[in-house]
């Protein structure tokens, strides 16, 4: 059977190229705004400005999701290629991230609203976190599309159990989702390793990845800063091996800002560069709890130094994304 397609006006044409990595920026806008919250809690800076981010996130959800929605509904081939594409497919799971790290912002306001979303975010994610790592088992794949966005799905899995204290379960209920949680952790950790060893060595022994693809390297933190906050969330402590998963971030986002330190230079703007985002924002976030697990003013001052440097580089990517969309660059930036 044929797809119907809907005409659009030519305005609207444009939007066949809208990625669905785009949701990447959801996640890194809420995951700065959680970064300010802890902010506020630790170090006592202004609420308003958790609140703003948590606003704007908020807007460009409902904004990229209109946008996406119109792509499904006038170019449907294009979103199904997309799904099926080796790398992008992966980037589905950004979108059903933000579902999962939106209601962190909005139990505040409405803590219904946040558990029904929760709620989607949850069930969704881990059946696609089932589809892909059953998709990546059943086909042979190809060395060349071991890119960083694989982790994805995976790290859709560990940020299941981070809104779930601020949901307000009621016990009983509680003792379901945290075996939900155990599960989830346990399967994103699990699985991140193997996939880690695969694109290291990718990096390693094959062609250097495209340009549009060189932001992309940044996600290779999350599995252990997200890992280290899903893991306090989980057990309620902060142990040797979470120490180690917090360290380990740090570590591995030292050697990957080296590489990207020539970043604007080398690589024209593209909404790729979004993939930066929220691998900043959750390394601040970890470093935030880190500091307040354990006191002293070295781990203050990287937490600071974290979430300036998450700040700085996202309001950069807000601003020149705003710049090209009111230029009328979207197929530009998206390619």
């Amino acid at each position: 059977m044929n797809s119907v397609v809907i005409e659009s006006p030519a305005r609207w044409r444009q939007l066949d190229k809208l990625p669905i990595g785009l949701f990447g920026s959801v996640m890194g806008l809420t995951g700065l705004s959680i970064a300010w919250r802890l902010a506020h809690a630790h170090f006592g800076v202004p609420a308003w400005i958790a609140d703003g981010i948590g606003v704007v996130a908020i807007a460009a959800f409902v904004a990229i999701s209109l946008g996406y929605a119109v792509k499904l509904a006038t170019a449907p081939d294009a979103v199904r290629d997309e799904f099926h594409h080796p790398i992008a497919g992966s980037l589905f799971g950004t979108l059903l991230i933000s579902i999962l790290l939106l209601p962190i912002i909005i139990a505040p306001v409405n803590v219904f609203l946040a558990r029904v979303l929760w709620a989607i975010g949850a069930i969704t994610m881990n059946a696609f976190g089932w589809l892909m790592i059953s998709r990546w088992m059943s086909d042979r794949q190809q060395a060349a599309h071991a890119t960083p966005t694989w982790i994805v799905p995976l790290v859709g899995l560990l940020d299941v159990p981070l809104a779930v204290p601020s949901l307000g379960l009621p016990t009983v209920i509680y003792a379901s989702v945290h075996q939900l949680m155990v599960l989830d952790l346990a399967v994103g950790l699990f699985f991140a390793i193997p996939l880690f060893t695969m694109i290291f060595s990718r990096l390693l022994f094959e062609a250097p990845l495209p340009d549009a693809l060189q932001a992309t390297l940044l996600i290779l933190v999350v599995p252990f800063s997200v890992g280290f906050s899903t893991y306090t969330v989980t057990t309620g402590a902060t142990d040797i091996f979470a120490q180690a998963l917090y360290l380990l971030s740090l570590f591995v986002l030292a050697v990957l800002l080296g590489r990207l330190r020539h970043l604007g230079r080398c690589c024209p703007f593209k909404f790729t560069w979004w993939s930066v985002s929220f691998p900043l924002a959750s390394a601040s976030i970890a470093a935030l709890h880190y500091a307040e697990a354990i006191s002293g003013a070295i781990a203050d001052a990287l937490a600071l130094a974290l979430l300036a440097l998450a700040t700085v580089v996202i309001a950069g990517l807000l601003v020149r994304t705003l710049m090209g969309l009111l230029r009328g660059e979207l197929r530009t930036l998206s390619a």
